[in-house]
């Protein structure tokens, strides 16, 4: 995973880019694992751990609607919870998580292992993806923090400047 950190700051570095995180599932393991790198405050912003409904609402702005439509653990609310860390922050790029670690939780539509992810550059529209990961609780978080990094690297590289 340092290897992955470290990709990702140089990437952001060069850009002059600041990273803010909204993380649910993931409880600050993605700010955590981008603030162990020394410098870090260079490139990382900040990380809000939204794990509530109500701190979804009031931290991101995820509307209340959104979260009785679709559930915590959706699209719509990946999307609006990265929306909501940018408008909070001066980044310039954002990454947002809300998933079913487990061991409880899941529900045939969500079954532990489930994650949605969101990432949005300023600017430009909110991209989400869901994955479905295997494993204990600490397997799926850990699974769910290098995917979601990876994800910033695909949306950098593909809006080159």
């Amino acid at each position: 995973m340092q290897a992955l950190i470290q990709q990702l700051a140089k990437v952001l570095r060069d850009r002059q880019y600041r990273l803010a995180t909204a993380e649910s599932c993931t409880g600050g393991w993605i700010a955590k694992v981008c603030t162990d790198l020394p410098g870090s405050s260079d490139w990382f912003e900040l990380g809000i751990v939204s794990y509530s409904n109500a701190a979804k609402q009031k931290l991101l702005q995820v509307s209340e609607d959104t979260l009785q439509q679709h559930g915590a653990v959706s699209e719509a609310v990946v999307r609006e919870m990265a929306t909501g860390v940018l408008q909070q922050t001066g980044a310039n790029v954002a990454l947002s998580v809300s998933g079913v670690a487990g061991p409880g939780g899941g529900s045939k539509d969500k079954p532990v292992g489930t994650v949605w992810f969101g990432w949005r550059l300023r600017g430009e529209a909110p991209l989400a993806q869901v994955q479905h990961f295997d494993g204990d609780r600490d397997q799926v978080r850990r699974q769910a923090v290098v995917f979601a990094l990876r994800g910033v690297l695909r949306l950098l590289e593909a809006h080159r400047d």
